[in-house]
């Protein structure tokens, strides 16, 4: 152990990571309730008063350099496989915080509702006749000239595949490993999740039905005086202190923190209709697999799904700022949200073990990360180690939110395009993302002490990632699956870092 570096323990790490926000909050806040709720009971975040002091929302930096409520002492972010919804340190750690004030709703500038809104609730497919390609100005460059066409022919691509009566998945999969363009995308996400049905005969019935059932769910959840058993949870789990309504405040609670603390850059995630969307997602998974509950992380994994979704029905899909979610139609925002959350729940589906009790999806890629990365990097390996540096100490919050605290919501968008492309995107090829992301930094990471790597994989350089930023890590991260998935034995313990310009690699 480095002699600058004090003990650190993976099932004890998360009393570490508290210590300096637990110093100010060594009580949890009594919280009450005015009377208002919303239609299904649900207690307004705008009414809720907190008792004791109170301290400013910390606004968080844009990705590359995301603060995260999880800082240890260290200025690092730790991991612990007790990370428990049920452990209050969540709530803990941020029961100081002041309750949000949501912006003043104003007019939309520039996002325009879909007159055919009412048609694509119907079926996502009527958005695909809608697609128009507008000219480029007079005398535009070459360059230009020749992007411009490539777009609109694999526009064109995805159209084909995706107005057929039955989708041919391994082919939009293959498609889609390169990108998805933003005006076909909300429908291929759900493709390629298994949500929507390749069979064009079944979707509308099949929206119908599931649209139907989450609401029903979210009302079970928050209606007045609801019987555990009635929304599939155990008595303990269901367990609620006062107000006689089912809710579990325990969860309700750490879930109704962490909302307003979700891309706090960003315009969009800070309007009262995006919020309280968001908590019904997550309140409702969580109730639903109790083995888990609701996990710290999880509050980011929605976001991508939230906003694909929504950008689908609003002329300019660029919503990050710029409208207020609440202007538009109940019957837009219901489908976004319930379509959110079975998506969601899909994606959790495959990566379910990252978030039991002990984590052990987690412990298991960052010790693969810590392996792959001795093959791939052998002085960056030995150099973290002869520092002190576990791969624990920066790597979990990297399996645990899917990278999203290091990159823009924008990038992860097109980063889980190849995700959801890849039979096993979000555990097995994610661990070889992670691999490239850290390789990335080497020529710097090997000049750096403990402390300085620590501060340095805290704040990465990201923010002004673009696109083929992405598209490179991930091209590099297909190389390194192709070489190591299935045959890593015989190539343990060699090094086999290469350069750049492997960009438009990969299927598709």
């Amino acid at each position: 152990m480095h002699p600058n570096q004090k003990p650190f323990s993976y099932l004890q790490s998360n009393n570490d990571t508290d210590a300096d926000e637990d110093e100010d909050d060594d009580e949890e806040p009594e919280i009450t309730f005015d009377d208002d709720e919303d239609e299904f009971g649900l207690p307004s975040i705008a009414s809720m008063r907190r008792k004791g002091k109170r301290k400013p929302l910390n606004k968080g930096k844009d990705p590359g350099g995301t603060g995260s409520s999880l800082t240890s002492p260290l200025g690092s972010d730790f991991g612990s496989a007790h990370w428990r919804m049920n452990s209050g340190d969540i709530a803990e750690e941020r029961s100081g915080n002041t309750i949000p004030l949501y912006p003043t709703a104003k007019p939309t500038v520039g996002k325009i509702l879909r007159p055919q809104y009412k048609d694509i609730l119907r079926d996502p497919a009527n958005a695909l006749h809608l697609i128009a390609h507008p000219p480029l100005p007079p005398g535009a460059p070459q360059k230009e000239i020749e992007e411009h066409s490539a777009r609109i022919g694999r526009i064109n691509k995805f159209k084909r595949i995706l107005q057929s009566s039955t989708i041919a998945l391994p082919e939009l999969r293959s498609t889609a490993w390169s990108g998805i363009p933003v005006e076909v995308r909300s429908m291929t996400w759900q493709l390629l999740l298994g949500y929507l049905p390749a069979s064009s005969e079944r979707r509308i019935t099949t929206l119908e039905r599931k649209r139907k059932e989450y609401l029903e769910a979210v009302r079970q959840a928050f209606e007045k005086s609801t019987a555990a058993s009635e929304i599939g949870m155990t008595p303990s789990v269901a367990s609620s202190k006062g107000r006689g309504r089912g809710l579990d405040e325990a969860i309700w609670h750490q879930i109704s923190i962490d909302v307003p603390r979700t891309n706090p850059h960003l315009e969009l995630y800070s309007y009262e209709a995006t919020q309280r969307s968001l908590e019904r997602i997550l309140y409702v998974w969580a109730i639903r697999h109790p083995a888990s509950g609701y996990v710290q992380g999880i509050n980011d994994l929605v976001t991508p799904f939230w906003q694909v979704f929504l950008g689908a029905y609003i002329t300019d899909p660029d919503i990050e700022s710029g409208m207020d979610p609440g202007q538009l139609p109940k019957t837009v925002l219901d489908a976004v949200e319930a379509d959110s959350f079975w998506c969601l729940t899909k994606l959790l589906d495959g990566i379910q073990d990252n978030y039991i009790f002990a984590q052990p999806g987690i412990q298991r890629q960052v010790a693969s990360l810590r392996d792959l990365t001795t093959r791939i990097d052998k002085t960056l390996a030995t150099h973290l180690e002869r520092e002190g540096v576990e791969f624990i100490q920066f790597s979990f919050r990297w399996m645990n939110c899917l990278l999203m605290r290091e990159i823009s919501v924008k990038n992860t968008i097109r980063m889980w395009d190849t995700y959801l492309a890849e039979e096993r995107g979000f555990s097995d090829f994610h661990l070889y993302v992670c691999a490239a992301f850290l390789v990335k930094w080497s020529d710097q990471l090997v000049k750096m002490d403990f402390q300085e790597v620590m501060m340095f994989l805290q704040s990465l350089p990201t923010r002004n990632w673009t696109e083929k930023d992405i598209e490179l890590l991930l091209s590099e991260a297909f190389i390194w699956q192709s070489l190591f998935r299935g045959s890593s034995a015989h190539l343990k313990g060699q090094s086999t870092k290469v350069g750049n310009g492997m960009v438009g690699m990969g299927p598709g």
